[in-house]
């Protein structure tokens, strides 16, 4: 039971005084450092080893779950927002709210999964041809990025055909060139 202050459950005079004589436990007293610095957290990343704070890029693991988790994210989002749509145009006058909610949450999280798992895959094979890039030529630039934008587009539509796969490869290559362009862009006109 924690002391409180001007609390008396007793009647003696005695045991009054020696409440008023207590101190409060302090659990920070002992330690010789003020208690507003214990929480003070370093906001550069910390390296276990000095070769890590030299890379100025993720490794090819951390490449790979960041571009499949953000491919699927991104996905998920722009398909139940589909799904949503869809759902609210499917509902009929008769229909009730019931119905009318779970057609729009069936419609989401169907269309939403179908999305996600697209964009989680493109991410995947993006992240994997990136890094197979940047070890194949020792080098990290536009280039790899471009090529690994070309070589995805063109997988991940190689089961519909060279003529398919060409022009995914093509949209993929645009797509990325124009996203590393701004990101250059950005990088000159915002300071970070």
């Amino acid at each position: 039971m924690a002391y409180q202050a001007g609390a008396t459950n007793h009647a003696d005079g005695d045991n009054d005084q020696d409440l008023q004589n207590r101190r409060l436990y302090n659990p920070y007293h002992d330690l010789q450092v003020p208690i507003q610095s214990l929480y003070k957290l370093p906001t550069s990343p910390e390296f276990l080893f000095q070769e890590e704070s030299v890379a100025q890029r993720r490794s090819w693991g951390e490449n790979l779950t960041y571009y499949t988790g953000i491919g699927y994210l991104a996905g998920a989002t722009v398909g139940a927002g589909k799904g949503f749509v869809d759902g609210v145009r499917a509902s009929e006058a008769g229909d009730t709210m019931k119905l009318r909610v779970n057609r729009i949450l069936n419609g989401s999280g169907h269309t939403g999964r179908k999305f996600g798992n697209r964009a989680g895959v493109i991410g995947l094979l993006y992240a994997g041809m990136e890094s197979g890039m940047v070890a194949a030529r020792d080098t990290d630039d536009v280039i790899n990025s471009v090529v690994a934008g070309l070589g995805t587009g063109a997988l991940y539509r190689a089961a519909s055909g060279l003529r398919s796969a060409a022009v995914a490869g093509v949209i993929g290559g645009v797509v990325v060139g124009l996203g590393v362009t701004a990101k250059q862009a950005m990088k000159r006109y915002v300071p970070i």
